[in-house]
């Protein structure tokens, strides 16, 4: 296969370099380690449509990051972009709310199983800040306990000592415990009585540059017992997988019942809402917080979330996503077991992480992930992936193919493998 070229990428991140903080900020950003080595991808998008995005120089990339999350329907939908549109005609960002909102936090609550009531924002960290505040004024307490390098946003808080900018006063009523371990959960509850407002965990383990892990058997129960026994508010970060494992909530696809819960990516199908659910019993705390944005009443992506939620009950898009991540990585291990390569694939197929295994270095890795970007399959090394509904088997098929020759072009780099 031939592979891609990015001349006029590199021209455009020449130009963002000299007026935009590190050209590309986040971890979309070229110096970031889900793109390496840089040289393999490109760094700006010229449109997209369906399971596809075609970048400045003209190249087509069937995208499994899809916006890092948001794309769950397929680019350009045509359904909540007409809802959207038709929204727009009325009015989006106005001095009062819509009934717009009203109705999305309406749908939210019947589709939810958890959720009493409903709270939009922008970003998934402006709902799990709003978590921790809601927790902290139901309680009287100042503590929080999250998981060991779990992620749930970029506000301070959420940061570890040392980042640049950081204050150690903005981190000195973190707790950490390691993922699965009730134990150390149940030793920090007893090492701060009535000191902890909330555990906020995902509701599975979804660290970067490791597998995935699944929560064990009554590892939630036995969290959720712990949790109400001593009245801490249980918060589940769902920004990242919510809607693809269950459409009430990933608490309730695991079996147990979260107090808040983060919902933002796949909420809107790239419109930009976020929306933090929750339980009666902590709605007046959650009044009683002051917390705002300049677009947060905004009705256009409001439209665009309630035109995504119908649209993922009527396809059933859990079942579809499965289906699609099943075909997809079976696909992808049988290919490198060809090639006498073993590909991990952990966490739930809707959202997968892969990982080549004989190379602890992970330079294999990095090397056929971007043999595969360079072929027009865009994956990331070191990130969980993403499947949307708009793939087609001629998608997944065409993956296949770009994954086969990737192996081929990662056996004459390493030619020690073979």
């Amino acid at each position: 296969m031939e592979t891609y070229t990015y001349a006029n990428s590199r021209k455009l991140f020449e130009r963002a370099m000299k007026v935009i903080p590190a050209g590309v900020y986040g971890h979309l950003g070229p110096v970031e380690g889900s793109m390496v080595p840089p040289s393999a991808f490109p760094f700006f998008s010229s449109h997209a449509e369906g399971a596809h995005l075609w970048d400045v120089d003209g190249n087509r990339f069937i995208d499994y990051m899809c916006a890092y999350g948001p794309n769950i329907l397929g680019y350009r939908d045509e359904d909540v972009d007409h809802a959207a549109r038709e929204q727009a005609q009325l009015s989006d960002c106005v001095t009062l709310p819509s009934a717009t909102m009203v109705e999305f936090a309406e749908q939210l609550v019947d589709t939810v199983d958890s959720a009493d009531w409903a709270f939009f924002a922008k970003n998934g960290g402006d709902v799990t800040s709003f978590a921790l505040m809601i927790a902290r004024a139901a309680t009287g307490r100042t503590k929080a306990v999250f998981v060991n390098k779990g992620y749930h946003g970029v506000a301070a808080w959420t940061k570890l000592p040392g980042n640049p900018g950081i204050a150690e006063a903005e981190l000195s009523n973190n707790l950490y415990v390691d993922w699965n371990n009730y134990q150390q959960l149940e030793e920090l509850v007893s090492r701060y009585p009535g000191q902890i407002a909330c555990f906020m965990a995902s509701p599975y383990f979804q660290g970067n540059f490791v597998d995935n892990e699944l929560p064990e058997a009554e590892y939630w129960s036995k969290v959720r017992a712990l949790c109400t026994k001593h009245g801490i508010v249980l918060v589940i970060d769902d920004v990242r997988c919510g809607f693809r494992l269950d459409l009430a909530g990933s608490d309730y696809h695991y079996g147990f019942k979260a107090d808040l819960i983060c919902f933002c990516k796949a909420l809107a199908n790239g419109y930009n809402v976020s929306a933090l659910c929750g339980i009666d019993a902590l709605k007046s705390a959650a009044s009683s917080v002051f917390y705002t944005g300049s677009y947060w009443f905004s009705a256009v992506p409001f439209a665009a979330g309630i035109a995504t939620l119908k649209k993922l009950k009527e396809i059933d898009a859990p079942k579809r996503l499965y289906e699609i991540g099943k075909k997809l990585t079976d696909g992808l291990v049988d290919v490198a077991r060809t090639h006498s390569f073993n590909l991990n694939i952990s966490g739930e197929l809707p959202m997968w992480y892969m990982r080549i295994t004989d190379d602890e270095s992970q330079i294999i890795h990095q090397d056929w992930i971007a043999a595969c970007v360079q072929r027009g399959v865009f994956f990331t090394n070191h990130h969980n992936h993403f499947i949307n509904a708009a793939l087609t088997d001629e998608d997944i098929l065409y993956t296949l193919n770009v994954a086969d020759d990737a192996f081929k072009a990662v056996r004459k780099l390493h030619p020690q493998f073979v």
